[in-house]
This record gives structure tokens, sequence and C-alpha cells, in this order.
């Protein structure tokens, strides 16, 4: 795992990748085009996580040196933020920033639409999906709202994150 300042050194603004072409759709694929980073980010929104532990402990078994890929280009996107941990400043305590929070609906069509069109598990979530969806995108916003305010909020999946 790398040190805080190394990350916060290699992500300076400005700091982006050349696009291959101008194009919107090209420039979110760049982005988010992999499985791990939409992963993560889903991790973010419905589970809390903020810990790179918790990240490795995620349901598809990702392995470290693609984690912290992900991870240095989602900061570099301006889609997370790292910060040291305040108890342990060796750690980064990684958040979502607005843009990150933006991407709410976009999963949640994601998953609507595999849901609808393949045998897929989580029917829970997808019931409350599809149940009232901007209900369910108020919820995502209002908990990442808190966590700006306060170090401590219950995740989609109700398990507090620590």
């Amino acid at each position: 795992m790398r040190i805080a300042s190394d990350i916060e050194k290699k992500n300076m603004p400005g700091q982006r990748p050349k696009r291959r072409s101008e194009c919107p759709l090209n420039a979110s694929v760049e982005m988010l085009g992999d499985r791990w980073s939409l992963l993560i980010i889903r991790d973010m929104m419905l589970r809390g996580f903020r810990t790179y532990k918790e990240f490795m402990e995620c349901y598809e078994g990702i392995a470290t040196n693609i984690l912290a890929d992900r991870l240095k280009k989602l900061v570099a996107y301006g889609i997370i933020t790292a910060e040291p941990d305040p108890s342990d400043g060796r750690k980064l305590i990684y958040s979502l920033t607005a843009k990150g929070i933006d991407l709410a609906p976009v999963l949640t069509e994601m998953v609507l639409w595999a849901a609808a069109h393949e045998d897929t598990g989580n029917q829970a979530l997808v019931r409350q999906m599809r149940g009232d969806k901007e209900k369910f995108l108020a919820g995502i916003r209002e908990r990442w709202a808190s966590r700006h305010s306060s170090p401590a909020w219950t995740p989609v999946a109700g398990k507090k994150s620590q």
C-alpha cells in the first residue's frame, strides 16, 4: 500500500492521462470502463467502504495491484479523494467527490438494466431501486452529504463503516 504523500504527489491536478478523442462517451469509458473502477464506486456508495482493507474484502476478490491502480486513477480523475487517516497517517481514507456521487444514477440504471436482462442476485436492492428510484437516489446523496459532516453513517447494506 502506498503512503498518502505518494498518492498526493502522483495525482496533482492537471496530470490526467490524455484522451484518445473528444467524444463524451470515450471520456466516460476511459475513466470508468473497467469493472473494478465501477465496483469500487459501488462499494463506496452502497456499502460505505472507505479504506484499502475494506475494498480488499469486496465480493469479487480484487487483486492488490489492480486495486492500488484503480484507486490512483479514480483520484486522478477527481472521482474520489484520498486523505491521510487521522489515526494512522500511513493509511488513506477514500471518499467520493461530488463528481463521483453524480455517478449514482448511472450505476442505478446499470443495475436495473442487468437485473432486467440477466439472472442476478441482490433482488432486495433491485426492488428498492425499482420501487422508488428517486427516493433511492436521494438516500444515496443524503448519506454522502452526511459523510462530509459526520464520520459515521449507515450504508444501504445496513453495515456501519469502520
